[in-house]
């Protein structure tokens, strides 16, 4: 190789190396779909998991002993189980939400609407994990979710 052809490579290599420097970065950004393509998530079917549904058995039933003045029962069924709303994740919004509906079956007989929200990449830096947050509809008592589970809508 001549000074001629080494000196062309060492100027497009650092040519090509300064135009990456200028692509922005997606550190967290591991994985995502492909455009246009439809996440897992948009599955109505999602919603009726029972790994969802017992997490919110589970935390209902500590909600239960740990708030005062609350009936002391528990869910003994889901029913009537839909999706309300999807938000995919985006450039923008890099959690994917999944918005449910169904009916809370209570030990003591008496049903409640239950809204729930299930998001995705929720894990460490954004991969994996996912989170599930619940509102029985009349056992919110400190209006978290404000007024009959509204922010879960």
């Amino acid at each position: 190789m001549g000074k001629i052809t080494t000196y062309s490579l060492a100027v497009s290599f650092l040519l090509a190396a300064a135009g990456l420097a200028t692509v922005p970065a997606k550190a967290a950004d591991y994985i995502r779909s492909a455009p246009g393509h439809v996440a897992h998530y948009a599955d109505q079917g999602i919603c009726a998991e029972s790994g969802y549904l017992s997490r919110i058995s589970n935390k209902f039933h500590y909600q239960i002993a740990h708030v005062p003045y609350l009936p002391d029962v528990e869910i003994a069924d889901f029913q009537g189980i839909h999706q309300n709303r999807y938000l995919p994740a985006d450039e923008d919004h890099p959690i994917a939400r999944l918005y449910c509906e169904a009916t809370a079956v209570l030990s003591n007989g008496r049903r409640h609407q239950v809204f729930y929200l299930i998001e995705s990449g929720m894990g460490f830096a954004g991969i994996g994990g996912t989170n599930v947050e619940f509102c029985v509809n009349g056992f919110d008592r400190w209006k978290v979710y404000d007024g009959r589970c509204r922010v879960l809508w």
